[in-house]
């Protein structure tokens, strides 16, 4: 008898340490709330927001397929409604990738023209057509509409981290989700492929600036160990100081006569110490491909 009530209490802490164990598994992503039922989800790849209320659904960017189901999950828990709208800010894999998996699930996919125009011809290129869901909805300068009792403005001010990147406002919340317009204290990937320009994304930014008040929060795309997606006009000219700083600097050593080698050894930017780590080769080759003579 002793032994049976043994076993049988070594079975009853397997299976309670087997359930605690499956009770305190990390959930691989993280929904995060701001106000005004809008938020941000965080897994793998560019910053996803949301809007989830009783009267309508929206989602910002997708990541990846796998990452798009666990975000689809999540709404699920919260709604049964139909997702009235998704954005793109811009083509990239990590920010498009999910769109996929809300195939049949949306109203309609929004992005700008050119991002489009770059997520067709990037996935042609690699022969991906089959594993896209492009956008159906385009827009070229603004657009704006409504979900639910929200009001939603998208912005374009030209060529920036590709010539494709939209701003997205959610008016009511003050809420803007920049896409990959900053990158927070990380140095950021310039695609020229894409039609990128670090000078006239100095500009987007400062439109930025003017156009949203002290009380916008913002979610960025990317951001360093350490750093926040969601922050305030302080980081946005933060990014901006960095990107100018970043042309002085590969200007200043085109003018002093120093090969394309040489600047591609340069370590950090003066005068832009936060911005550490692996990735400043992006930077500095963007940058003097725009500024090297023609």
């Amino acid at each position: 008898m002793q032994t049976t009530a043994l076993a049988g209490l070594g079975m009853s802490m397997i299976h309670s340490n087997l359930f605690a164990g499956i009770m305190n598994q990390e959930i691989p992503y993280k929904m995060t709330p701001l106000r005004n039922n809008v938020g941000f989800f965080t897994e793998k790849g560019g910053t996803i927001g949301w809007m989830i209320s009783k009267d309508g659904l929206v989602v910002v960017d997708t990541q990846f397929p796998e990452q798009a189901q666990h975000l689809i999950e999540a709404i699920k828990k919260q709604s049964g409604r139909q997702i009235d709208l998704l954005i793109n800010t811009h083509h990239h894999g990590d920010h498009t990738g999910g769109n996929i998996a809300f195939k049949g699930l949306i109203g309609k996919l929004l992005a700008h023209e050119n991002s489009k125009k770059n997520q067709t011809r990037v996935a042609e290129a690699n022969k991906t057509s089959a594993a896209q869901l492009y956008p159906d909805t385009l827009f070229a300068k603004e657009w704006s509409g409504k979900v639910g009792e929200e009001t939603i403005s998208l912005k374009y001010f030209g060529a920036a981290h590709t010539d494709g990147d939209a701003l997205v406002h959610f008016e009511n919340a003050n809420i803007v989700h920049m896409g990959d317009l900053v990158f927070n204290r990380r140095y950021p990937y310039i695609d020229k492929t894409a039609g990128a320009s670090v000078k006239n994304w100095i500009e987007v930014l400062e439109q930025a600036n003017k156009i949203y008040d002290k009380d916008t929060k913002f979610i960025f795309g990317h951001a360093d160990n350490g750093f926040e997606v969601v922050g305030t006009k302080d980081d946005i000219r933060a990014f901006q100081a960095y990107l100018s700083r970043l042309l002085e600097e590969v200007g200043t050593a085109i003018k002093a006569g120093k090969t394309q080698d040489e600047i591609m050894k340069i370590q950090a930017i003066k005068g832009a110490d936060e911005w550490k780590g692996d990735g400043i080769s992006r930077s500095l080759s963007a940058a003097y491909e725009e500024l090297k003579p023609k």
